[in-house]
């Protein structure tokens, strides 16, 4: 199985309403977050050029983020009902686009310089 993976930054403000109170996060806050995007593909399942996926076409992804993510409030930008943790935004990536690249295996979040959340649904 070969791997790749690409990073992407955005900022964002959200709200984990559903702490309680006293907890700091339930107040409004933003993060300056990062995505990884990992697609993975067998061998010969390459590209012509012998790619995974062209990172050129990875272009799409970062055009959304930009127009959907960032510099927005999450808990609007997913949608109600979703609680808008790192780990609620890494599967509603993934969900968003696993259909436009088969070869999305996983998609990490990261809020801060030391956590990361990882979605990799069971194959």
């Amino acid at each position: 199985m070969l791997t790749i993976t690409k990073e992407f930054h955005f900022s964002a403000s959200h709200v984990l309403d559903r702490l309680p109170s006293w907890h700091p996060c339930a107040r409004m806050h933003g993060h300056n977050y990062i995505v990884v995007l990992e697609l993975s593909a067998r061998r010969e399942d390459l590209t012509e050029p012998g790619f995974v996926r062209d990172y050129r076409d990875l272009d799409a992804f970062k055009k959304w983020m930009d127009d959907t993510l960032d510099h927005r409030h999450l808990n609007e930008a997913m949608g109600g009902g979703i609680s808008p943790s790192a780990e609620n935004l890494a599967v509603w990536i993934f969900d968003l686009w696993k259909e436009r690249f088969p070869e999305l295996m996983a998609v990490r979040i990261s809020e801060t310089p030391k956590t990361w959340a990882e979605y990799r649904p069971e194959q």
